[in-house]
């Protein structure tokens, strides 16, 4: 539960797109109206700071600061698990079920570097995700529902990579756990074991993004670049294969260049722990 959030209260931010949401699929290329949803904070005044200067973004016994994405609380799959965050998967993959979803914390981040620890089971899946933002559409019916995170949000790959059919996927390893996923495989790959702890980490200071893995800066890129289109045009978000995605993502965090930081469920049991941030403004 959320201390500084007791009701969830959503409110809409008009997007620039003004064109209407299609009765049917949208052509290749039209992008649907969307709203980009805004929700109340936490105040990261009332989380501790450790030692270096990092916020604690978990307290290691409960999941204050944390719900589901589009969703006032956290799903009952997401607990706590001596000293970590654990999703108890459905085995469902990507097919998330009502008690499960994607788990955010209430605060907005631009510049930041995040540190975190996580593990996965055997052939485990899950990702990281940074300046998401919660986006809206509404069905033929006139029904709200969410549009996945990941179409607003870059993804730092959580994977078993031995044993994770994803880890062959992709293009030169760009599945594989710490890559930027489905654009920039991590260098070196130097993940641990599935059942054994790694470390990971996410940089982003004005559009430079960083991700370490075990104590080595794994990959760089810059967001909001002719690279950064170029990237995303190459990728299953293209303009062409997924507009509202390549729009999304194109512009990450908005006019502001600020998002939440969530965990994927994937369907598999992943644990996170140590998750500290501070902020780089």
């Amino acid at each position: 539960m959320i201390a500084a959030c007791a009701a969830l209260v959503f409110t809409v931010v008009s997007c620039k797109n003004k064109k209407k949401a299609p009765a049917a699929e949208p052509e290749a290329g039209a992008v649907p109206e969307y709203t980009v949803v805004q929700n109340p904070q936490i105040d990261l005044s009332t989380l501790p700071v450790d030692k270096d200067g990092y916020i604690v973004l978990f307290d290691g016994k409960t999941l204050n600061g944390w719900r589901g994405y589009g969703k006032d609380k956290a799903g009952s799959r997401w607990t706590v698990d001596e000293g970590a965050i654990k999703f108890t998967g459905s085995g469902a993959g990507e097919a998330q079920t009502d008690e499960g979803g994607d788990l955010i914390f209430t605060h907005v981040f631009k510049n930041f570097e995040l540190l975190f620890d996580w593990k996965v089971s055997k052939g485990g899946n899950s990702g990281v995700f940074y300046l998401a933002r919660e986006v809206s559409t509404k069905k033929e019916d006139g029904t709200v529902q969410f549009e996945p995170i990941y179409i607003s949000s870059p993804e730092y790959q959580i994977l078993d990579n031995a044993n994770h059919p994803d880890a062959k996927l992709g293009k030169d390893g760009n599945r594989q756990s710490a890559s930027l996923y489905d654009m920039i495989p991590a260098v070196p790959q130097n993940q641990k074991p599935f059942g054994e702890w790694n470390s990971g980490s996410i940089m982003v200071y004005k559009g430079t993004v960083v991700h370490g893995q075990n104590g080595e800066n794994v990959l760089e890129y810059h967001m909001w670049t002719p690279q950064w289109t170029d990237m995303l045009q190459a990728s299953k978000f293209s303009e062409k294969a997924w507009p509202l995605a390549f729009e999304l993502l194109n512009n990450c965090g908005g006019e502001n260049h600020e998002g939440y930081i969530g965990f994927q469920d994937h369907g598999d049991d992943v644990w996170y722990k140590n998750i500290r941030i501070k902020i780089l403004d």
